[in-house]
């Protein structure tokens, strides 16, 4: 009896889908064919066809709102993705603030209740490109972070900073005057292609669940692992008039600092560098050239926001009126009534009739 409760227990436990090798399978104290398969695939390093067909399904990326209009359907915005301009001094933090502040008016709830997000983050020193995704919008984000990006900016050499850009005083200066053009190509060609880079000390990475620029902060150095990343083109150029400065354009894989590549440049050529000036061009195929200034976006969704105040101030008066229109025929129509000569009972018009006819 015991068996047999359990042999209908594994029955019960088949799938509607399950084939009669299955069943055979189950019911003799074995595992499925299907089972057995998605085993050896998962031994393999596999993953079940279902699994993969759910991963290969492709994002639907959302449109871009690009300047210089803006949707007028507030509903429309809980699936958007803005490319802004991110200005001098501004932390991607401070953009993603301004437009949920913005937002939230807009479609009428709580600044915690809007959900924004950037693709990547740009230092405040930095300009350019900051892709921002609201709502449903954030399912991209992870796709965007993964496009290329391209950066332009220049480098100082014979200065080096702990922070490896102009946040920090020059705390290192080397001699750089005898470094040539053709040395510094030849050395710029050593950052070509797949190459480890070392994270900077300023970061936002953690190591043993603390940021890095919490200890460097601190003044602390804090061993961290090189990561592999891939620089696709690395333009270099100076000018005559500064020959310390050097121009750069580059295009890069996710996780690349530009930090870090103008100090190791630097140190391939027996000197220092640091960072002075950077802005990111491009993601992907996505330009800064058609991107918002932050505040002419901010303007243009509080335009929208007083455009749909008044609309309902104008809906409120139209129906008000109608009421009171409504309201006015009624009394009239009640007046009339009250002026008209009452009806004589019926009794009363049946008399008069006979007095008529006898008459």
């Amino acid at each position: 009896m015991a068996d047999q409760s359990r042999q209908q227990v594994k029955r019960q436990r088949l799938s509607p889908r399950a084939t009669a090798a299955d069943a055979a399978a189950v019911q003799q104290g074995g595992a499925s064919p299907r089972k057995q398969q998605q085993s050896a695939q998962q031994q393999a390093g596999q993953q079940p066809k279902q699994q993969q067909e759910r991963k290969s399904k492709a994002i639907v990326m959302p449109t871009p709102v690009r300047p210089p209009t803006v949707p007028t359907d507030p509903a429309a915005w809980e699936n958007a993705v803005l490319l802004i301009d991110k200005p001098q001094e501004w932390t991607s933090f401070d953009v993603c603030g301004k437009l949920r502040g913005a937002l939230a008016a807009l479609l009428k709830k709580k600044n915690r209740d809007v959900k924004v997000g950037h693709a990547g983050t740009l230092d405040p020193m930095a300009t350019g490109l900051l892709i921002v995704c609201v709502g449903k919008g954030s399912k991209a984000v992870d796709a965007f972070m993964a496009m290329t990006k391209e950066y332009s900016g220049t480098l100082r050499l014979g200065e080096g900073t702990p922070s490896l850009d102009a946040e920090t005083p020059v705390d290192e200066r080397l001699p750089w005057e005898h470094i040539t053009d053709e040395e510094l190509l030849a050395a710029r060609d050593g950052f070509l292609g797949e190459i480890q880079q070392l994270p900077p000390m300023y970061s936002a990475i953690k190591v043993g669940g603390k940021k890095l620029y919490e200890a460097a902060r601190k003044g602390k150095e804090v061993e961290r692992q090189p990561r592999t990343i891939t620089v696709e083109r690395f333009h270099l150029r100076r000018d005559e008039a500064d020959r310390q400065s050097v121009h750069f354009s580059v295009v890069c894989s996710k996780g690349t600092y530009i930090r870090s590549l103008a100090a190791d440049l630097g140190r391939a050529l027996g000197t220092a560098a640091h960072l002075t000036a950077l802005r990111r061009e491009a993601i992907g195929e996505y330009s800064v050239q058609g991107s918002w200034q932050i505040q002419d976006l901010a303007d243009q969704v509080h335009k929208l926001r007083l455009e749909q105040k008044q609309q309902q101030q104008e809906g409120a008066a139209t129906a008000a009126g109608s009421a009171a229109a409504a309201a006015g025929e009624g009394q009239a129509a009640a007046t009339a009534d009250a002026e008209a000569p009452a009806a004589e009972p019926p009794a009363v018009q049946q008399m008069g009739a006979a007095a008529e006819a006898e008459t």
